[in-house]
């Protein structure tokens, strides 16, 4: 058994879109990986996610990658841009999603904010 939720339910998740599924079950679940799903929701890259106990249901949406970052890097501001080019195809395509101070938001957000953080998962 994992000892890593996030990245075992993002793993889910995009096995279940090579496959050509619609929707996945996920049997544990965590506060992180809510807000993780909460700002793939807002992205678009899920259409929507339901916890109905014990399993969080989520609906897939328009989404190609997404993978845990591991180990996880805790980055300063400035260096945020080397970590956007190794993870992200390109410059205006995906989000990184950073672990802050304020709680989870995207590398747009942080650095908009002047905040580091905690590199947690990219999604695109």
């Amino acid at each position: 058994m994992s000892q890593d939720i996030v990245a075992d339910a993002l793993n889910k998740i995009l096995n279940a879109k090579k496959a050509n599924k619609k929707s996945v079950i996920i049997k544990m679940h965590s506060k992180l990986l809510i807000s993780i799903l909460a700002i793939a929701k807002l992205k678009g890259y899920i259409k929507n996610y339901k916890i109905e106990k014990p399993n969080l249901i989520v609906e897939l949406g328009d989404i190609h990658q997404c993978k845990a970052i591991k180990p996880r890097f805790v980055v300063e501001t400035g260096k945020i841009e080397t970590y956007i080019k190794r993870y992200l195809p390109t410059r205006n395509i995906g989000i990184i999603i950073i672990s802050t101070s304020q709680g989870l938001m995207t590398h747009q957000t942080a650095i908009e904010k002047n905040l580091g953080g905690s590199l947690i998962a990219y999604l695109y």
